[in-house]
This record gives structure tokens, C-alpha cells and sequence, in this order.
């Protein structure tokens, strides 16, 4: 890991991202992590971007493989979640195929969002899990944290 984002995110936790990532591949994993009695733990979420796409392929144009919306439900407990002695303190998803980067879609949903969370996204390709980024506000723009290493599942 390069950077310190003021947590740890420990190898069981990326390795359960992970395997999520590799489970919905080619699709977009999402969740987030929120702060627990011994460090982070993650909180699996469903991505809901096909079907709001198959409502709306004009308001969402893009699908689940290019694309992520966490589940409403799921969504407010994340929010909830803020207020608590446990709060969500990253949200992330993955990106199959394209790396690890904050996208332009990425910046303008987390500027809208507002939450006071960091954002990790994960690098999934076809043979192996590349590697994670974690990006920050600084501003009006997202910045590298911290990186992590892949796994080869």
C-alpha cells in the first residue's frame, strides 16, 4: 500500500471485494466498508444498474458492465449507517476490464452524492483481480490514496 488514508483495509477484506468482483465479472461489483469493533468489514451490495437501465435506458445508459447503482435499501443503510458509531467509510466498486482509476461518471456521482466516504475501485480482468486504487475528495476533484495489490483469482 503507498499512502496512509487513516485505516486500514486489511487483506481479508480485499480479498472478499475481490472475490466478489470476480463473481459478477464481467458486470460491476459495488458495497462499502464501515467500520467495525476490529477494523473494516465490508458490506456486499447488489448492483441495481441493469434493471434501472431497463426502466430508463435514457436516464441510465449504461449497464451493469460499465456502470454501478447500490440497491436502495441497501443504499440507506449506508446512509444510516453515517449517523452510527459505525459509519461507512468507503464505497466501492469494480471496473472490468479498464483499470483502476476514478472515471469522470465516478467524480460527478460522488460530487453529487455528497457522502463523507473515499472511494476504492478495483481493477478486474479477465484472468486475475490487477490491483485496487483508493481515491479521496481533495477539492473539486478525486486523488490517489493509496494502492493495493491484486490477486490472482
Amino acid at each position: 500500500m503507498s499512502g496512509d488514508p487513516g485505516y486500514t483495509i486489511s487483506d481479508s477484506v480485499l480479498e472478499t471485494i475481490y472475490r466478489q468482483a470476480r463473481a459478477e465479472f464481467p458486470k460491476e461489483c459495488c458495497g462499502y466498508l464501515r467500520q467495525g469493533v476490529d477494523g473494516l468489514v465490508a458490506v456486499t451490495c447488489t448492483n441495481y444498474q441493469d434493471k434501472l437501465h431497463a426502466l430508463d435506458p435514457e436516464t441510465y445508459p449504461r449497464t451493469a458492465e460499465r456502470g454501478y447503482q447500490i440497491y436502495g435499501k441497501q443504499l440507506i443503510a449506508m446512509s444510516r449507517s453515517l449517523d452510527s458509531d459505525s459509519p461507512a467509510r468507503v464505497i466501492y466498486h469494480s471496473h472490468p476490464r479498464v483499470g483502476a482509476y476514478f472515471s469522470d461518471e465516478d467524480a460527478a456521482a460522488a460530487s453529487a452524492a455528497g457522502w463523507p466516504v473515499d472511494y476504492l475501485v478495483i481493477d478486474a480482468q479477465d484472468d486475475e483481480i490487477r490491483g485496487a486504487v483508493l481515491f479521496r475528495r481533495a477539492g473539486e476533484s478525486y486523488v490517489e490514496i493509496a494502492r493495493y495489490p491484486g490477486l490472482a483469482i
